[in-house]
């Protein structure tokens, strides 16, 4: 390996001379002023044990080196290793960026069982520490993952209300619709919002809109659900659980990991 192939080397192989030469040079002057000198000046007021110090001037060379420094480092980050330059982290964040276009363009037309068993590793490792290997939530400790997509995950949204998502039309209240209006309601959004839409849904349309698209993401948007695109929404702005905070996804899985660990989700209520 040639060391002086890289800049970087460059830099650090002079810095570290020049800091060798100071310090000998340092060194060697004090050690000498120590035999040969006494110290002399005013000594200041306060003392610890008869041991006081004296108020001397701050030497000319701390100082010359104090502004060097600031100095270097100016230089450093703006010409000598600008901040945009080479890094052995901006080289990992390439190989990353790069291997993730291989494997969006790799599974771009992968079928559906395909995204099921790639988004089943994802939840294994991701998911079920909190919602179980199952996906029943452990017990009511976390969202019961296995309703949803279904008239039953849309009646327990709307007997327990939603939280921690961070709409701008803010949480959802419980219990907003009961009975046989909470039931057409649920089975509506459930069938993908096709039919004639209930007169109960009404008390939903103040927030997620007349559609039910949720008013340009003012809300969830309700004709999502079922769907894969609508645990992504979830996994990307994360959510307020029952034990604490599920922290976003977004950023952590590409779309083609969302899709599949949506679709894996999905499959569950299918019992699949």
């Amino acid at each position: 390996m040639n060391w002086l192939s890289d800049n970087v080397n460059q830099l650090a192989l002079i810095g570290a001379a020049v800091i060798l030469i100071l310090t000998i040079y340092v060194a060697g002057k004090y050690i000498k002023q120590m035999k040969t000198e006494k110290s002399t000046g005013e000594l200041a007021e306060e003392n610890w044990d008869g041991i006081g110090e004296y108020k001397n001037e701050l030497p000319a060379g701390w100082a010359y080196t104090f502004l060097g420094t600031i100095i270097w480092g100016m230089w450093y980050m703006i010409a000598g290793y600008p901040v945009d330059g080479y890094s052995q982290i901006g080289e990992y964040n390439q190989e990353v960026a790069a291997h993730t276009q291989r494997f969006e363009s790799k599974w771009a037309s992968a079928d559906s069982q395909t995204l099921q068993e790639m988004g089943e590793g994802v939840y294994l490792v991701q998911c079920a520490p909190c919602h179980g290997i199952a996906g029943d939530g452990m017990g009511g400790k976390a969202a019961d993952l296995t309703v949803w997509g279904s008239a039953a995950g849309v009646l327990e949204t709307i007997k327990n209300g939603s939280k921690g998502l961070g709409y701008p039309m803010g949480e959802m209240p419980a219990g907003m619709l009961s009975g046989d209006a909470a039931q057409k309601v649920a089975e509506y959004v459930a069938n993908g919002m096709k039919g004639e839409q209930p007169a109960e849904f009404a008390t939903c349309a103040g927030c997620h809109g007349a559609d039910g698209k949720g008013m340009g993401g003012m809300a969830p948007d309700l004709s999502k659900y079922g769907t894969p695109d609508f645990v992504a929404d979830v996994l990307n702005r994360g959510k307020k659980g029952f034990i604490g905070t599920m922290v976003s996804f977004k950023g952590r899985l590409t779309p083609i990991q969302e899709k599949a660990v949506g679709t894996y989700i999905l499959s569950l209520s299918r019992g699949e």
